[in-house]
């Protein structure tokens, strides 16, 4: 069958067959053509063959864990990326690696409910860094490929943002500290620009939930808190006497007043 030019592509990193053809159905049934890779070392190879639109990624590999795998693929692709545990207490854990995982879901899941968050996922802006300029293998004369679907709620400001001595550029998405590049994921740096974009606002967590994550997961308030915790990290937060993210208890966060630095 002649691949469909304008089919997004879903790989499948997962050595349990039956989870594999599972994802291979729910996937097929959201409009995906998908290609499958049996362990990690042939899904990063299959990433650099096919760039993929999404990734689905299973922690336990045979080979290579599927953390190490997400670390090696993540300067390769801006594809969204769902990590696959069997455990619900893993998921924290993952999110705290800052492996660059867009999404995790705990096994047994339904085909529902994967639908639903990669469905969600495809409607949240997204960076592009791969070159289009290149067609897809296999559809070498459909010229450049679409990505994701309108997003649900657009950047919160078109061009720079300041708050103290951060800097945002929203259109090229590169956020400054002090006139030093920070290494922001996707996620990380729209939560910071929706907060700079409205400072003297309280963000609930439910709000950031919608406006970065889409609509459905008023469910998953632990994604905003640990992506909140690692983008403090990486602003060199002290949580005892915060510079520029402040918790709001029982509701959610507002940025500082601006420091004289």
């Amino acid at each position: 069958m002649t691949p469909d030019p304008d089919a997004r592509v879903a790989l499948i990193i997962e050595d349990d067959a039956d989870v594999r053809q599972l994802l291979v159905m729910t996937l097929g049934m959201n409009g995906f053509t998908t290609v499958e890779a049996e362990n990690g070392r042939q899904g990063v190879a299959l990433v650099r063959d096919r760039r993929p639109d999404l990734v689905t990624l299973d922690l336990n590999l045979p080979d290579i864990d599927g953390v190490e795998v997400c670390r090696q693929i993540r300067p390769l692709t801006d594809a969204y990326v769902i990590m696959i545990t069997a455990r619900q207490d893993e998921i924290d854990r993952l999110i705290g690696l800052e492996i660059g995982a867009d999404d995790f879901v705990v096994k047994p899941f339904s085909p529902r409910e994967v639908g639903a968050r990669v469905n969600a996922m495809f409607r949240r802006p997204r960076s592009t860094v791969r070159d289009d300029s290149q067609p897809r293998p296999g559809t070498e004369a459909a010229g450049p490929q679409p990505v994701a679907a309108a997003p649900a709620a657009p950047e919160p400001v078109a061009g720079m943002l300041t708050h103290g001595s951060l800097s945002i550029d929203t259109e090229g998405r590169i956020a400054m500290l002090d006139g030093v590049e920070l290494p922001l994921t996707r996620i990380e740096f729209d939560l910071l620009a929706t907060l700079v974009s409205g400072p003297r606002r309280v963000w609930p967590r439910e709000t950031l939930l919608a406006r970065i994550w889409g609509d459905g997961w008023v469910n998953d308030q632990h994604l905003v808190e640990v992506h909140i915790r690692n983008l403090r990290k990486k602003l060199g937060e002290d949580t005892k006497a915060p510079r520029f993210i402040r918790t709001v208890r029982g509701v959610g966060y507002r940025m500082m007043p601006p420091s004289a630095d």
